[in-house]
């Protein structure tokens, strides 16, 4: 997985959600969503909890939570 990369959640109190990865580490996968999970303060996640998708977003889209949660509002709905 690369910084970017939108993911969805499969285990978790965040399950079935669209997250965004913004950064990778040997412990794990940094995601947020822009409401729940802000760029501040991302989640820690395994990679085993999350499946990839084929999406993947800009660096424009992933500034601010605002954009990020445009734009997995509109993956969502597609």
């Amino acid at each position: 997985m690369e910084k970017g990369t939108v993911v969805i959640s499969l285990r978790g109190r965040d399950k079935d959600l669209l997250m965004c990865v913004v950064g990778v580490n040997e412990s794990g996968v940094s995601v947020c969503d822009g409401k729940q999970r802000k760029l501040s303060k991302p989640k820690l996640k395994n990679p085993k909890h999350v499946r990839a998708l084929a999406k993947r977003l800009t660096a424009e889209q992933m500034l601010t939570d605002r954009a990020i949660r445009k734009a997995l509002k509109f993956i969502s709905e597609a």
